[in-house]
């Protein structure tokens, strides 16, 4: 498939092929009527990881490389339950996590049981650097 570009932003007016809710339902399925008639979840309206996909590609292309990998890191964070992902937010601020070890134990969660390679690559790299400034025993 042809790698999507600055030329495809935004993809609603340009692609909107591409654009389907997590049912699979596209933009044009998405009415008023269709959400009065309940055929319209909140699963429809929820973005995709293929779309966050989408959306990488097109900040990579424009130059954006720390964008497209924000995007590529929250297209796995899609299928992550919302509790753990307040309670990884939560243990990433600084003072939070008791060491080094709360931070490499909660990337390997994500990696192994998550599928998410890029955000426990994230989460290892924030623990050696707070190690370093000394971010586990000071709370802000």
């Amino acid at each position: 498939m042809k790698k999507l570009t600055t030329a495809d932003y935004p993809l609603a007016e340009t692609r909107p092929d591409r654009v389907q809710g997590q049912r699979g339902k596209t933009l044009d399925e998405i009415t008023l009527a269709a959400v009065l008639a309940g055929e319209v979840t909140m699963e429809d309206l929820r973005i995709t990881p293929q779309a966050l996909h989408d959306q990488a590609e097109i900040a990579a292309d424009a130059g954006r490389a720390t964008l497209a990998l924000n995007f590529a890191r929250a297209a796995e964070l899609v299928a992550v339950p919302q509790d753990l992902i307040m309670s990884t937010y939560e243990l990433l601020r600084p003072g939070r996590a008791r060491g080094k070890q709360d931070l490499l134990d909660r990337a390997a969660l994500l990696r192994d049981t998550h599928a998410a390679p890029a955000i426990a690559a994230f989460i290892e790299e924030a623990a050696e650097i707070y190690e370093k400034r000394g971010l586990f025993t000071t709370r802000y």
